[in-house]
């Protein structure tokens, strides 16, 4: 089983394929959850979502103050 992604790059897209080898005896179910656990951490389905519409360059750059205020908390809650 074989799964690929495409990022834009300039205009120009590029594949780089995932790959999950079926083991022997493995069942289908285990391969696809084996494949969404790679998936999840190399951050390809946050990326798809995040691309799904677009975002205007105020909204992402609020985005991201808020998740650095959150974070700026969390740090100082448990700093000691």
């Amino acid at each position: 089983m074989a799964c690929s992604r495409t990022f834009p790059l300039n205009h120009d897209q590029f594949v780089m394929p995932i790959e999950i080898k079926i083991r022997k005896n493995e069942p289908i179910d285990r391969a696809l959850r084996r494949m969404k656990k790679k998936l999840e951490r190399e951050n390809i389905i946050k990326g798809v979502r995040a691309k799904r519409y677009y975002e205007k360059p105020c909204e992402k750059r609020r985005r991201k103050e808020k998740v650095q205020a959150f974070t700026q908390m969390l740090r100082r809650r448990y700093a000691e």
